[in-house]
């Protein structure tokens, strides 16, 4: 992987950061349906980044990073949920939550630019 590529390393090291919250939450709180579900769209975000280098067209490639988009915004939805049902704590869901706002942020941007390029 290219390290310039700014989302192909915000989101394998979010994955990563998404890897070792559910190893937490399985081994630490007992908690194993939510950490499922996140350990899924928090590493399917950096799956689908990844599958959009190889894009066989713009169209595609648009394609790819809305579905990571999408992704992004299910592992929200499940952050927010662990968060407020007390699995993990303020700070640390403060943290992993920027992130994928920030994720969040970086896919509109390219998604945006990329369907503004001139042909």
């Amino acid at each position: 992987m290219d390290r310039n590529n700014l989302i192909a390393v915000l989101t394998k090291e979010f994955a990563l950061r998404i890897i070792k919250l559910h190893s937490y939450l399985q081994d630490e709180r007992k908690e194993y349906i939510l950490s499922k579900q996140i350990l899924r769209s928090g590493t399917s975000i950096g799956a689908n980044v990844r599958e959009s280098i190889y894009a066989q067209s713009r169209a595609d490639f648009i394609n790819k990073m809305n579905i990571a988009l999408k992704e992004s915004s299910e592992t929200e939805y499940w952050l927010e949920l662990l968060h407020e049902s007390n699995y993990i704590e303020e700070k640390a869901f403060e943290s992993i939550y920027d992130d994928n706002c920030r994720i969040s942020a970086t896919l509109i941007n390219i998604i945006k630019k990329t369907k503004d390029v001139d042909l």
